[in-house]
């Protein structure tokens, strides 16, 4: 079984938006785990998130930013606070009940993780990642999330931070 889901929170250069994907380690998500963090692209590397040094999040879960690591500010707010959200909204998900216990030892997750280069807030990159892995956790495990009637509404409004067509 492989559960996927999204979240974005927040605006601006701030924002959050995350792609996760989890199940049990007996199922796809330990190949696709595996492959990407021994197949490292140019400006991606993935790591496992932490909560800190010395304590990783529970399920492991292994972050790939999206977008090519910039020197300075960008790889900062990649590596210290959108990581550490991300670390800490899955380890919520799973002490609040969204993930199911056997998620704790038993399952692996995979964040593709959004960092926008002109970050310049790290309390809210932070906060941001965090709510947003939460809520990408929390719908992964919603069957038929999103529902037909959600996919109609959205059509009518397509868009994007970084695109809105004139007419959808």
């Amino acid at each position: 079984m492989l559960y996927i889901g999204e979240g974005f929170e927040g605006s601006g250069p701030n924002a959050a938006h995350i792609n996760l994907y989890l199940g049990p380690k007996d199922g796809p998500i330990a190949g696709a785990l595996a492959t990407a963090a021994a197949s490292p692209g140019p400006g991606h590397l993935p790591f496992q998130a932490i909560l800190k040094p010395n304590l990783p999040a529970k399920p492991v879960t292994l972050f790939i930013a999206k977008a090519v690591l910039q020197p300075g500010t960008h790889e900062t707010m990649t590596w210290g606070p959108a990581q550490a959200g991300v670390a800490a909204g899955i380890t919520e998900a799973l002490l609040d009940g969204t993930l199911p216990a056997e998620a704790e030892d038993d399952w692996l997750a995979i964040a593709a993780v959004w960092v926008n280069p002109t970050a310049d807030d790290a309390e809210a990159v932070y906060a941001h990642n965090r709510t947003a892995t939460h809520m990408a956790a929390k719908r992964a495990l919603t069957r038929n999330w999103p529902s037909r009637d959600e996919l109609k509404q959205g059509l009518q409004t397509v868009g994007n931070p970084f695109f809105t067509p004139k007419a959808a």
